[in-house]
Formats: structure tokens, C-alpha cells, sequence
């Protein structure tokens, strides 16, 4: 049975006889249930209840005010390649995100402005050759060069290549794939952090950005993900995959709001063009549903 959306519970807040205050705890429990997360969905609540001149009568005045709010904790970063330099995007995330069709949608989205020759595909996951393979294919389907080693070659060497492949086809987007085996954490963020390192100290003069891809079905989850990368190696700005696929995705708050972390897209399908740029009233439109 599928849930309900955080805008289909705002829509059954309001009934005869309910009062503002009855209506800000179930609106409490409604965002919590929407992946906004129990910290920053009392924080709303508390800014709701100590605001004098909110009235919440009725849906559209409810609506209207948490947008208010909501625009103020949510952060926006177009991924927006600078011409003439070699534009390198680390993409991160955990097994399982959607990390590598989301790169073959960067590359699809990128191209179009760009041209396909400008654009370069990196397999520095080695440590599964079906992900090496997967993103061979796209490359294939795509006509977009992907740079890529053996499965258990050292990541850093195929960003190393990939960079200098890059500089000599005159391509100025660098969409490198990554590992992102959780259950050996540790392992992981010292891989990350040896590529970063590789990045800036042995490719001087490109512009280099840490994206992390979240699947927004995981909920809370993505949050702890957005922490420990963010801890990691610093994280630019998160793609939010698979938001199609979810009644929630009010993550994106929480995370804007307590990590200080932009959002860059929307993942909302399975073709190549199921890319959307993120806007904050777009988004708040579709999250908590418009007046």
C-alpha cells in the first residue's frame, strides 16, 4: 500500500472542530513521517507556534507559512561547468544510491550544451567490475569516452588518467564514478580522502567538486550518508535520486538545514533525460503540495 506524501497529510490536517494546536502536533508527526527529521521538525513547529500572526484556519495560510520557513533552511547550487577549464565532478554515494545511472544523466544533461566531446567518463570504482561495466555501457549508448583500468586497480591512478585523457581531448567535464562500500567505512574514507589528495596537489588549475548522490526511499539513512562523506572529503552539493520512487523526500530540509549542504538535482526516473535542476519553490511545491 503506498504511504501518503507529506502534501496529501497536510491536505488531511484540517477537519470541523480541530484547533491550531491539535493541528501543529499532527503537522509535527506528519513531517517527522516525511523524512524531515525529528530535530528540524520541532524546530518548524516551535517557529509555527511562537509566531503571533499565523493564523492556520486553513490549508492555504498553513501551506503558505512553512514555505516561508522552509525557504529559509533549503539550499540551492546549480552544477554549472566554468568554460574553458576541465570542470571535475567526484560522484559519491553508497552501494545501491543510483550513483552510476545519475552520472550517466549528468553526462546526457551536460552534453546537450556542451557536445559529447567535451564530456569524459571515469571508472574509479574498481572495486566492482559490474560497475565498471555499467558504465562502459552507458558510455557506449551515450558516444561519450569512458577511461577505465582493470577491477582492483588503484582508484586514484584511473582519476589520474582520466584528468590527463581529459587535457589532451580538450574536454572540460570530468564525471568520475567512486566505491561506496559502507560496511568497511573506514576503508572507504581513506580511499576518498587519497583521491582528493590526488586531485589537489597532482592536477593543479581544474575546477574539482565533491557531489554525493542520496536515494531518497532511504529516509534518515540519507542523512547519516550526507554526514560521514561530508566529514570525509567536504561535499559540494547532493543529487537526490530515485524521488519519484518515494511519498517522502523531505531529507533535503534536514540536511540543508543542519549540514549547510546545497542541492543540485532531482532524480525522477530511469531515462536519460529524468534529470531535473533543483529549485527550492519547485521543490517545496511538490513536497508539501501548492496552495
Amino acid at each position: 500500500m503506498r504511504k501518503k506524501s507529506l502534501a496529501e497529510r497536510i491536505r488531511a490536517l484540517f477537519s470541523p472542530g480541530k484547533g491550531g494546536k491539535e493541528i501543529l502536533e499532527e503537522l509535527e508527526d506528519s513531517l517527522i513521517e516525511g523524512d524531515i527529521g525529528a530535530k528540524t521538525a520541532m524546530e518548524i513547529i516551535d517557529e509555527l507556534d511562537n509566531c503571533a500572526e499565523v493564523h492556520l484556519s486553513t490549508r492555504e495560510e498553513l501551506q503558505n507559512t512553512l514555505k516561508e520557513l522552509l525557504i529559509e533552511y533549503l539550499k540551492e547550487a546549480p552544477l554549472v561547468p566554468e568554460k574553458g577549464k576541465i570542470n571535475f565532478f567526484l560522484i559519491l554515494g553508497v552501494n545501491g544510491t543510483g550513483k552510476t545511472t545519475t552520472i550517466a544523466k549528468l553526462a546526457y544533461y551536460f552534453s546537450r550544451e556542451l557536445g559529447k566531446e567535451k564530456i569524459l567518463l571515469s571508472a574509479a570504482d574498481t572495486f566492482r567490475a559490474a560497475a565498471i561495466d555499467q558504465l562502459k555501457l552507458h558510455g557506449e549508448r551515450l558516444g561519450i569516452p569512458v577511461i577505465s583500468q582493470n577491477p582492483g586497480a588503484d582508484p586514484g591512478a584511473v582519476i589520474f588518467d582520466s584528468i590527463q585523457s581529459a587535457r589532451a581531448r580538450g574536454c572540460e567535464v570530468v564525471l568520475a564514478d567512486t566505491a561506496g562500500r559502507m560496511h568497511n567505512r573506514a576503508n572507504l574514507i581513506r580511499e576518498l580522502q587519497k583521491i582528493k589528495k590526488i586531485v589537489d596537489t597532482k592536477v593543479p588549475g581544474i575546477v574539482s567538486k565533491n557531489i554525493l548522490i542520496i536515494d531518497a526511499t532511504t529516509g534518515q539513512n540519507g542523512f547519516r550518508q550526507a554526514e560521514i562523506f561530508h566529514q570525509a572529503v567536504g561535499i559540494d552539493s547532493i543529487i537526490l535520486a530515485k524521488y519519484d520512487a518515494t511519498s517522502k523526500g523531505g531529507i533535503a530540509v534536514s540536511i540543508s538545514r543542519n549540514l549547510g549542504i546545497p542541492f543540485s538535482f532531482l532524480g525522477t526516473g530511469e531515462k536519460y533525460t529524468d534529470l531535473e535542476e533543483f529549485r527550492i519553490d519547485t521543490y517545496l511545491d511538490s513536497l508539501i503540495g501548492e496552495e
